[in-house]
């Protein structure tokens, strides 16, 4: 959203990132007053109610003002960033526009050479790869003293990644990080995404070896998204009480949960299931090669047992429409899984989860979990939601009565798996157990068909060959 109010000077207004936001809050500007820009270069990180964003400018200049500090939350509309258009063509011998300051800035020690050449690797989009380092120069502020024209010392040119072609890899934010963390270089990498985008399983491909697992099945709990440990807020001596703004990905979770439980009628069943099987097929798959390099977890497994569920249940797939006073039936299954970030609950979907096959939907639980623990969840990622897993097990507890993401018609909670004494056979024995919980939208599912629901997830976990012979 630009607006020209000169000549010379064009105005950036805060966009809807999402469908129907009104607002967003400037988490950090990468930019300052004197700073030129280019087109499609991040400027700022916004976070909307669903997620933290970046925003790219669509315009080439020089920064002129700021018009709201970090930590401001600004509505969709409002002007944000102001830049001189006509100061931005990089010209040597342009003299220094006049800059308005809003925000306290520090001044440069000395001016810095203008960029003669676009940032490498920069696209034009929301969520994208991130500011390039070299992509802001400092201009000479008014009031600086000018020097008349002099020969200037060629900067050295910056040490370039290696990489396969022209410029550096190209990888998202989340892959790069997964790569410094492997140890793994991305230019040694031969991408396999569309544009030649390295993927998270290229980078997992290129470590598979090395990593095995250390634990055993007994030993395992369900993997999904794991709690992310977020420092407490330090506390002076004496102070009994701290009160937080509720905004941002907290207010809008506030919202939805009292809007889903005191407009869905929740009702929760439960079901104790021996799970012995399912995590000795983990461990088979982690050593199958058409696996390798992807996720594998109980939190697959039992993602793909409610897809099949809902397969031999189709009825449960569906919304309902107060204003139409009609049922939606949904031909499709976007499966959200609820993940616990430093920001707050966010629950990201898999688009068309149900036609995907077991190394898809690993392959794509992978990426879903690892953008989320980057803070990188696209609005577009949590909408559209038909049933969800949320996957309590990772806290150490037997199970919950989780509520339904609005809009949605069914939430399966997973407990702990644990070994625990089990009849088998008419003998004792020490098996891997887990508890399951479905709370469903009773306007739109009746008991018997949560029942046949729960009872299929419960079914294929204790005999995984269902899978197949369910399919």
């Amino acid at each position: 959203m630009t607006t020209m109010t000169d000549a010379a000077l064009a105005e950036f207004k805060m966009p809807d990132v999402g469908e129907g936001l009104t607002e967003a809050e400037i988490l950090k500007w990468y930019v300052q007053p004197g700073d030129v820009v280019t087109d499609g270069q991040v400027v700022c990180e916004v976070e909307t109610a669903k997620a933290a964003v970046e925003l790219p400018i669509p315009f080439n200049g020089v920064v002129q003002e700021l018009r709201f500090p970090e930590g401001t939350t600004v509505d969709v509309g409002q002007v944000i960033i102001a830049v001189d258009v006509a100061g931005g063509s990089g010209s040597a011998d342009a003299a220094p526009a006049p800059v308005s300051v809003s925000v306290s800035v520090p001044e440069p020690t000395a001016p810095e050479p203008e960029p003669e050449a676009e940032p490498k690797g920069r696209q034009p989009v929301l969520v994208g790869y991130g500011v390039s380092e070299a992509s802001t120069k400092r201009r000479p502020r008014k009031g600086d003293v000018v020097a008349a024209p002099a020969a200037v010392t060629e900067p050295a040119p910056e040490p370039q990644t290696p990489a396969k072609g022209n410029g550096r890899p190209l990888a998202k934010p989340p892959v790069r990080k997964l790569a410094k963390d492997l140890g793994v270089d991305l230019a040694s990498l031969t991408p396999s995404g569309p544009d030649g985008i390295i993927t998270r399983e290229d980078v997992h491909a290129a470590v598979a070896p090395a990593l095995e697992p250390t634990v055993t099945p007994a030993q395992a709990l369900l993997l999904s998204p794991e709690p992310v440990a977020v420092a407490p807020a330090a506390v002076q001596d004496g102070v009994r009480e701290t009160r937080i703004p509720v905004k941002g990905v907290r207010k809008a979770t506030a919202a939805a949960m009292i809007g889903s439980a005191f407009t869905a009628p929740h009702v929760t069943e439960f079901v104790t299931v021996d799970v012995t099987r399912t995590m000795k097929l983990v461990e088979e798959l982690k050593a199958d090669k058409e696996m390798q390099g992807l996720r594998v977890n109980p939190l697959l497994l039992i993602a793909k047992a409610l897809l099949v569920a809902i397969k031999r249940n189709p009825e449960i797939s569906a919304s309902w429409d107060e204003a139409a006073q009609e049922i939606v039936r949904k031909h499709y299954v976007n499966l959200g899984i609820a993940a616990a970030t430093p920001r707050g609950l966010i629950v990201p979907n898999i688009k068309d989860a149900h036609a995907k096959t077991l190394p898809e939907l690993a392959s794509a639980l992978g990426e879903l979990v690892a953008t989320a623990r980057e803070g990188k969840t696209s609005p577009g990622a949590m909408q559209g939601g038909t049933v969800t897993i949320t996957n309590v097990g990772v806290f150490g507890v037997d199970t919950g009565t989780p509520i339904l993401n609005p809009g949605e018609s069914a939430i399966l909670a997973v407990g702990a798996i644990k070994l625990q004494p089990w009849v088998l056979k008419g003998k004792v024995k020490p098996r891997q157990v887990t508890t399951l919980a479905l709370s469903f939208d009773h306007r739109l599912v009746d008991g018997e068909l949560g029942s046949k629901v729960l009872a299929d997830v419960a079914a294929i976990l204790e005999q995984p060959k269902r899978l197949i012979t369910w399919a």
